[in-house]
């Protein structure tokens, strides 16, 4: 993870978790531009991938990734 990943305040990533709490898409996406154009894309993947995801239970984090893939790839539980 990036060091300006590291510098991020939890204020600035509990909007996205209540909107992924929420199942409210369209206000992830929209949190997730406004994100990337503040910080840079570099930091919000990694922010994403190293202190969303991890943070989210089995199905939560099913349900982010079935809606990021949502466009022409497919999602497959493998338990």
């Amino acid at each position: 993870m990036t060091e300006a990943a590291t510098q991020i305040p939890l204020s600035a990533v509990i909007p996205i978790f209540a909107a992924i709490s929420d199942r409210d898409w369209e206000r992830f996406k929209q949190l997730e531009m406004e994100f990337a154009n503040n910080h840079g894309i570099e930091t919000w993947a990694d922010v994403f991938n190293f202190r969303v995801l991890p943070a989210l239970d089995k199905e939560t984090k099913t349900w982010v990734l079935v809606q990021k893939c949502s466009k022409g790839y497919a999602v497959r539980n493998l338990d």
